[in-house]
């Protein structure tokens, strides 16, 4: 129970980082809405998804499990930080879901580096 628990925190998240892809590889509207009102359409849009890959990837492979939770702590950080100065919680209607998803992102993110606070190695 133990280990499992970590294990699920980790699917959780990149299964949310994942799932975001499609939006933003495929220019969905929503997605380039968003990113053309913070000023980074269509590189940033795509630099992203890049970053959010790398880092879903990272979160299942238990020797970088570290170094992936970090990445979404910062690219996630930087969504919640988007929302509260230029997009607002609500995005085209949608109740601020994308919001509390980036919140539950990176709060379980804290958690998974908080558990494997100990495999961080500083250069």
């Amino acid at each position: 129970m133990k280990k499992a628990i970590p294990l699920v925190l980790r699917i959780i998240v990149a299964i949310i980082l994942i799932q975001t892809l499609r939006f933003k590889f495929t220019a969905h509207p929503d997605s380039v809405y968003i990113f053309s009102k913070v000023g980074l359409e269509p590189y940033g849009r795509i630099a992203t998804g890049i970053v959010e890959l790398i880092a879903g990837i990272l979160l299942l492979i238990p020797k970088t499990v570290w170094i992936g939770a970090t990445i979404t702590l910062g690219v996630i950080g930087g969504a919640i930080f988007m929302h509260l100065t230029k997009l607002g919680i609500e995005i085209n209607n949608d109740g601020g879901i994308l919001f509390i998803t980036a919140l539950l992102t990176f709060i379980l993110s804290g958690i998974i580096l908080w558990i494997k606070r100990r495999e961080v190695k500083f250069f």
